[in-house]
């Protein structure tokens, strides 16, 4: 709806945005290699493991990328704007993503141990779940609000999202400490 629509790509073209995803990675999974190598594994030796809250830190700041990469996206998706403006959109949501995803997979195994399986197979169902569903809300969503709208309208619905990494990064001591299934 963008790139065809909007810039007239062929169907090969189209695919070519989609090389920001590679990009984003090429750039974020280095940062979070080294991130994670001097907070968490270098430090192991001497400290520990640490609260499993330290691995939310990459979070604090990856979930503003992606938010800020959808609203890039959202209103830059015109044919007046160069399509290389909407595609870093897309990047910067992307990397954001990955960001996230990464802290809390690091940081569920350490909260949970005994039940980190189950609680991957139900974040992937919640996952799998929702990329279905948005393949029925997506399309009537665009075209009803148009790009712009819809895309900004889940970049405000990630905004909101912002503060549940951080309500679990401050007070997920307290969580911890509340539940019967976290680790001691």
């Amino acid at each position: 709806m963008v790139y065809v629509a909007m810039y007239n790509f062929n169907l090969g073209e189209s695919s070519l945005p989609f090389l920001s995803i590679l990009v984003a990675l090429g750039i974020f999974l280095p940062l979070y290699l080294l991130h994670f190598y001097l907070t968490v594994e270098k430090p192991f030796t001497t400290k520990g493991f640490g609260a499993p809250e330290r691995r939310l830190i990459p979070a604090l700041y990856g979930t503003y990328l992606i938010p800020a990469g959808l609203f890039i996206f959202a209103f830059t998706s015109r044919e007046s704007i160069h399509w290389i403006v909407p595609t870093i959109g897309a990047g910067l949501s992307v990397g954001g993503t990955y960001v996230v995803f990464q802290s809390i997979f690091l940081y569920l195994p350490f909260t949970y141990p005994q039940y980190s399986a189950s609680l991957f197979a139900a974040n992937d169902f919640a996952r799998s779940t929702l990329a279905a569903a948005a393949i029925l809300f997506s399309r009537p969503m665009l075209l009803k609000l148009g790009v712009d709208g819809g895309v900004g309208l889940l970049a405000g619905l990630t905004v909101i999202c912002i503060a549940g990494i951080y309500i679990l990064f401050w007070y997920g001591d307290k969580l911890r400490a509340r539940s019967r299934f976290a680790a001691k």
